[in-house]
């Protein structure tokens, strides 16, 4: 009997990270009473939340060890781009009171851009324009969340 061998070990990698992070949120979420599907605590969306990330991450796993799966092996990181990413999003929270939802958005994806070998100034503001009013149409004109749109002087 063979044993089994992982073909796909991207893919097996990142199904391993949904996995595990599912678990972590769903150990949190423990701390939360959870209620019922008719009158939901504070923990139950983070638990349904955590088994489908859960499900998602078995069945990339699952799919990785099959026979038919393509192979491919790790890559080294990209920590260049993983640093672009990060500083955006810690950015973008450092940014949000003092220049509104509107200038946090635009120094988030002109700053994580870069994190892209493909960048290019027009892809990174037409990107910027669309997301942006994306984010105001969802987030603060179709839910309602008290956020800041403009910087604090204009206010």
């Amino acid at each position: 009997m063979k044993g089994l061998a992982i073909r796909n070990q991207r893919a097996f990698a990142s199904g391993a990270l949904f996995l595990a992070i599912a678990i972590f949120f769903f150990v949190v979420a423990l701390q939360y009473p959870a209620g019922t599907a008719a009158k939901m605590g504070p923990g139950y969306f983070p638990r349904m939340l955590a088994i489908v990330l859960a499900a998602i991450g078995l069945v990339v796993m699952l799919g990785a060890i099959k026979p038919g799966a393509s192979r491919e092996a790790l890559r080294q990181w990209d920590l260049k781009g993983l640093a672009w990413i990060t500083g955006s999003v810690v950015l973008f929270g450092a940014l949000l009171f003092p220049l509104g939802l509107v200038g946090a958005l635009f120094a988030l994806i002109m700053v994580s851009s870069k994190a892209s070998p493909e960048f290019t100034w027009t892809g990174a503001l037409t990107n910027a324009a669309v997301l942006i009013a994306l984010c105001l149409a969802v987030f603060v004109y179709g839910l309602g969340l008290p956020l800041p749109v403009w910087p604090s002087l204009l206010n």
